[in-house]
């Protein structure tokens, strides 16, 4: 794609509206960023910084997870702060329903492209010896990997800072919207021959009136972070419950039976990932939360630190306990990808990706000039 001479806006400063000012601006676009807040702190923040192919629906979804992996990658060289490594997964299963799936898992026709392998237990612990448990091995992914969720973006901005091409106005809230462009909330009109509204979560004003009646459902997610382990974590590390909530294996499911009872109330699936600084990121939940509420459940958390502890041993001091909010669209096993709709001319909404924002992020950008 080839946007020199053109002028790109894009709204939303996390990974979705990121990745569009970059590869707006690494093809020849001049690039106004706005962002709601100083900096961002939505669900792009709040998450593991997992690039999760393993997962992802067979067909279109595998396909845009493995090309926004291979553009991490690409980018990654490009701007070494983003902390991209190929570090994989391991799903670790029990004997008997969740093994049976994981050896399953490798006759789908697509195994060799998510890089699917079967290793017993000794080999799960020679590979990732913080294991613990008896667990009768583990379905590893190599394709999978990971970025640094909260140091990505403002690698991202500097980088595109130094063009001299690329101008962040933060604290600027976007409150009309009209043909070729937006107006923000101090009456500043930014106009564009593309401009690209990536919010997370249109919730409020304009935004919201825009999205209205197009499906998006609210998530409700809740996290955990621990000090510094003292060991290094040589993969990201999922549990049999995983099966459950990725469509990758959703034609799989019947092998498994009935959740344990106070996971299933959350939605719950172990994921932990270990940060560049040693520090763990556990998690998390699925939970569609009813619209009046505004707390966090302590039984929530009690799910995750358990089911962490049931593979990783005993966790270090918990630092930071947190909770969050991403849209997707239609419920969790609804085929679409995401939403996108030209709202007024040369201006699209790009939203509603759901859990899968910090995987596919570079290859939705990447489609959004292609189109």
């Amino acid at each position: 794609m080839d946007l020199h001479g053109q002028r790109v806006a894009v709204v939303g400063g996390g990974v979705i509206g990121t990745l569009h000012a970059y590869l707006a601006l690494r093809a020849g676009a001049e690039v106004v960023h706005l962002e709601r807040d100083l900096s961002p702190h939505g669900a792009t923040v709040r998450n593991f910084g997992l690039v999760w192919v393993s997962g992802r629906r067979a067909g279109a979804e595998l396909a845009l997870a493995q090309r926004s992996r291979d553009l991490w990658e690409e980018i990654a060289r490009e701007v070494p702060g983003v902390g991209f490594r190929a570090n994989g997964s391991l799903s670790v299963v029990r004997p008997g329903p969740e093994a049976d799936l994981a050896r399953a898992a490798l006759g789908l026709p697509d195994a060799a492209e998510r890089g699917f392998e079967w290793l017993d237990w000794d080999e799960a612990r020679a590979l990732n010896p913080v294991l613990i448990g008896e667990y009768e091995g583990a379905l590893r992914c190599t394709r999978d990997a990971a970025v640094e969720s909260r140091s990505a973006l403002g690698a991202l901005r500097d980088s595109m800072l130094a063009t001299g091409q690329y101008r962040y106005e933060a604290q600027r809230e976007v409150v009309a919207v009209s043909d070729g462009g937006v107006r923000d909330h101090r009456g500043e009109h930014h106009g564009a021959d593309r401009t690209y509204l990536c919010v997370g979560a249109p919730t409020h004003g304009i935004l919201r009136e825009l999205h209205e009646g197009v499906g998006l459902t609210h998530v409700h997610l809740h996290m955990v972070e621990t000090a510094p382990h003292s060991s290094v974590l040589s993969t990201s590390v999922a549990n049999g419950d995983s099966f459950r909530y990725y469509p990758a294996f959703e034609g799989l499911r019947h092998l498994l039976g009935p959740q344990e009872p106070e996971a299933a109330a959350w939605a719950n699936q172990l994921l932990v990932q270990q940060r560049l600084d040693g520090r763990l990121t556990i998690g998390d939940t699925h939970e569609v939360p009813s619209e009046s509420e505004f707390w966090s459940s302590d039984a929530a958390y009690r799910v995750i630190e358990r089911a962490a502890g049931a593979v990783i041993g005993e966790l270090p001091e918990l630092e930071r306990r947190w909770t969050g909010i991403y849209l997707q669209i239609g419920d969790r096993d609804d085929p679409r990808l995401y939403y996108r709709a030209e709202v007024a001319r040369d201006v699209w909404t790009v939203t509603g990706v759901g859990g899968r924002g910090m995987t596919c992020a570079p290859a939705i950008a990447e489609e959004s000039f292609s189109d």
